[in-house]
């Protein structure tokens, strides 16, 4: 079953308990489908349709942080909510320990001139897409880069 099967099954659901704030966010999600799918001119993969999904949870966590420091608590527990609504529909993402020994494998893949930041990265993006975010990556790449120099 796709995100996009399991969405609009929720979506009836949601919709038969009249819980208007998850209608709203199953819907909304529907609608980034359409619109990635038109973008795209084809229907959209299992794994494009989790990116999705993960943009959207990303928008509502930069607007959590946003509201939270102009004191906005009323939408950041709104968002809250449809951010843990929408979390729901892709897998767990790794913690930064769980992803450590493939950072240090890529390090010491790299020849030592050129074990920087930007090489790992580079290196490691497409390796770890999918299974944790980008500024879990570099804030693990930062430290085992700062433990090589000092050791």
């Amino acid at each position: 079953m796709t995100p996009r099967d399991r969405i609009t099954a929720d979506l009836k659901e949601a919709m038969k308990a009249k819980d208007q704030v998850r209608v709203d966010t199953l819907r909304s999600a529907l609608s980034a489908f359409s619109y990635r799918r038109i973008e795209a001119g084809r229907e959209l993969e299992a794994d494009e349709q989790l990116d999705v999904i993960r943009k959207l949870v990303k928008q509502r966590t930069d607007s959590i942080n946003e509201f939270a420091k102009a004191g906005r608590e009323e939408l950041v527990a709104k968002e809250t909510r449809e951010r843990d609504l929408l979390q729901a529909f892709v897998p767990r993402e790794k913690t930064a320990d769980e992803i450590r020994p493939a950072v240090r494998a890529a390090l010491e893949a790299l020849p030592s001139d050129q074990r920087n930041q930007g090489a790992a990265m580079k290196l490691l993006m497409p390796q770890l897409k999918g299974e944790t975010d980008g500024n879990t990556i570099r804030t693990v790449v930062l430290e085992e880069l700062k433990s090589l120099t000092t050791a």
